[in-house]
């Protein structure tokens, strides 16, 4: 995928792969030693597939490597949250002295 310029990139909105909106480019993190793009960082605006994972951050990292698209819009690959079973939590022992 080639990117010509810095402006292709700002300001476009993010959508995954499944189509769901997951916020706003504001930066582009660059690898100025091998002249690469290596990430986007997106504003999970409120309300957006981001934001529901993230909450409402401001500069969220995505690598490079996710990307699969870039046009009108920039198309990522479909995030999905890891599960986390919780745990049995061991039961509080009182102590007396």
């Amino acid at each position: 995928m080639e990117v010509r310029s810095y402006a292709e990139l700002t300001r476009k909105d993010v959508f995954t792969s499944k189509g769901v909106f997951a916020g706003t480019v504001t930066d582009v993190g660059i690898d100025l030693d091998k002249f690469k793009i290596k990430s986007l960082i997106v504003d999970a605006v409120r309300g957006s597939f981001l934001a529901s994972l993230v909450g409402d951050k401001k500069g969220v990292v995505i690598p490079y490597a996710m990307v699969q698209s870039v046009g009108d819009i920039i198309i990522i690959r479909h995030i999905t949250p890891h599960t986390v079973e919780e745990e049995d939590k061991p039961m509080e022992r009182a102590v007396k002295y």
